[in-house]
């Protein structure tokens, strides 16, 4: 915690915040919270910077269950903002943006005094040989195996690294541990082992501006980086069902993450939406805290692996809603979600089931945002690469869950970076000015371009 940040609780919340004649920024948080942990050093600088301006204080929301529900604080991390005792403003949740933050923050205080502090921050310029955007496990082992070879590597990522492995329950058949091991263990053993290699790490980054073509990045608006190659390793997030209400009621009774807000749900009845591995395993690991979980899916049988399978349908707390979409989420409390309305997909007919919570497991989209246009894509939006995961644009490799294959696993993924980061430090060897193919790639007849090698 910074010298900016105060840790205040339930019985502290009046004094502290309702009864504080300024603004108030108020940081909800869990343990165990990868968005928390992405959000905790963005909060901290802004509180340095705004130190003058705003009152920042955090809770503990595991701790302070009453106020959070009083407040109707439903997920983590949340950021709430006071002004004389009342909220206002927009609440701000899940993965938040350091511009989101600072947007906030500028509307709680004076134009002058916002614009003061923004020409405070002073901007840097940075050079590399291996810049990577993203810290999943593709992208944490080419960053190991560029970083060994000599090469100055920085490794960018939204949060605190680890990528989906580490808001996974457990993780099964990696090889060397016989056992499931708890995600967010591994993915704290590889960013170990990344920074020993000497892997600079921007974690909480946002990227404002880019320009792969050029092999240039801006993040936050502060620090300008140029490279000799990129790796593009930003990995895929939880698909939106894209029905009525989700976009309101998100991160008001509706997640997308059982290790972040299962806990929240202790003897309550909460509904899955999916049918694959990872509703059903999700599913499982909800079992431990609520006291009924009603999985909806689409189709007749479940897609998940057998053994989760048998050991859902054995379980008492498990229903099952076969051959049923949703169609709306209802908030008839008026601030958060408490009813689904689902289809039975035989008959037509519309129902309406009570609940206290929805957690969401409908696939996964590759992250993309502010790259549209930038690479060739397969028909499904996934990144083309060759066997040596090139991309079409010269000097960006991809790898991990964001490029075209037909498997999508944690082993998979450390496969691409390991071939990415060997192939990039041969043609940085042949090729050190420029750190690019010595010849164009030219076209694959199959629709993807062929590695030149240096």
């Amino acid at each position: 915690m910074s010298d900016f940040v105060k840790e205040i609780d339930a019985a502290s919340f009046e004094s502290e915040v309702l009864a504080h004649d300024g603004p108030v920024a108020v940081d909800f948080y869990s343990s165990e919270c990868a968005p928390c942990e992405a959000l905790a050093p963005k909060y901290e600088m802004a509180a340095e910077a705004y130190r003058a301006d705003v009152k920042f204080v955090k809770i503990f929301r595991q701790q302070s269950r009453a106020l959070s529900d009083s407040l109707s604080v439903r997920s983590s991390p949340t950021v709430l903002f006071f002004q004389g005792g009342k909220e206002v403003g927009a609440r701000l949740g899940g993965g938040i943006k350091r511009s989101e933050l600072t947007a906030q923050l500028d509307a709680l205080i004076s134009e002058t005094r916002a614009q003061a502090i923004h020409a405070a921050m002073k901007p840097t310029q940075t050079e590399c040989d291996v810049l990577i955007l993203g810290a999943g496990p593709a992208g944490i082992t080419a960053g190991i195996y560029s970083a060994q070879a000599k090469l100055k590597t920085i490794m960018v990522d939204l949060g605190l690294g680890g990528g989906n492995l580490s808001i996974t329950h457990q993780v099964s058949n990696f090889p060397g541990f016989p056992k499931p091991q708890p995600g967010w263990q591994l993915a704290d053993h590889m960013l170990t082992h990344a920074k020993e290699a000497g892997v600079e790490p921007r974690f909480a980054a946002e990227i404002t501006q880019a320009d792969l073509r050029e092999h240039v990045v801006v993040l936050d608006g502060l620090e300008t980086i140029h490279a000799k190659k990129v790796v593009f390793a930003t990995g895929s997030s939880p698909r939106p069902i894209h029905v009525k209400g989700e976009r309101e009621y998100k991160g008001k009774g509706i997640s997308y993450c059982a290790t972040c807000d299962a806990k929240y749900y202790e003897g309550k009845h909460v509904i899955v939406i999916g049918g694959g591995n990872s509703a059903i395993e999700e599913a499982l690991f909800i079992t431990k805290f609520a006291a009924k979980i009603t999985v909806v899916h689409q189709f007749a049988e479940l897609s998940a692996n057998k053994l989760a399978q048998e050991q859902a349908f054995a379980n008492p707390k498990i229903e099952f809603l076969f051959e049923h979409e949703p169609r709306e989420f209802l908030a008839e409390n008026g601030k958060t979600v408490d009813a689904l309305v689902v289809e039975d997909l035989k008959t037509g007919e519309w129902k309406r089931l009570p609940i206290d919570g929805v957690f969401v497991f409908a696939g996964m989209q590759p992250n993309l945002e502010g790259f549209d246009g930038l690479f060739e894509l397969d028909q499904f939006g996934y990144i083309k690469t060759d066997e040596e995961m090139h991309t079409s644009v010269p000097g960006v490799y991809a790898a991990g869950d964001v490029i075209s294959k037909r498997y999508r696993q944690m082993t998979t993924a450390v496969n691409d970076g390991t071939i990415a980061s060997m192939v990039l430090a041969k043609e940085i060897a042949a090729a050190p000015e420029l750190g690019a193919p010595a010849t164009p790639l030219p076209p694959d007849p199959r629709g993807r371009q062929q590695a030149a090698h240096a």
